[in-house]
């Protein structure tokens, strides 16, 4: 199956538990993997034959920066069937929702989910 990737998509977004976390904001990064065929859009040079991955940046953007959440796992949920839903030629999607600076008392690099949805 083919894929089209974008990774490091990052935006401001005031998802979390804590009050703080929903009154300051702070960056969350995403990656997204869609599967679905780009042999059409390969032989005809045709944008209507794929997936348009500004208007999947957009959607991802207006997802994160939009309602606030308390958990990560269910924004990716929302990315995830937000792309399914919009984007007919997409059969399978793959997201991370990177949380780097999740209030973690210690050090680390990142606190991330990733979930995989496909088309019923």
């Amino acid at each position: 199956m083919d894929k089209i990737v974008l990774t490091g998509m990052e935006f401001i977004g005031y998802h979390g538990c804590l009050p703080e976390e929903r009154q300051t904001g702070q960056p969350f990064i995403v990656d997204a993997v869609m599967y679905l065929s780009l042999a059409e859009a390969g032989k005809s040079d045709d944008l209507g034959k794929t997936v348009n991955y500004a208007e999947v940046f957009a959607k991802v953007q207006e997802i994160v920066e939009g309602e606030p959440c308390s958990l990560i796992e269910t924004v990716a949920e929302r990315i995830a069937a937000a792309i399914l839903q919009d984007f007919a030629l997409v059969e399978r999607v793959e997201v991370t929702l990177h949380k780097p600076e999740a209030p973690v008392k210690g050090l680390f690099k990142d606190a991330a989910v990733s979930i995989e949805r496909a088309r019923a």
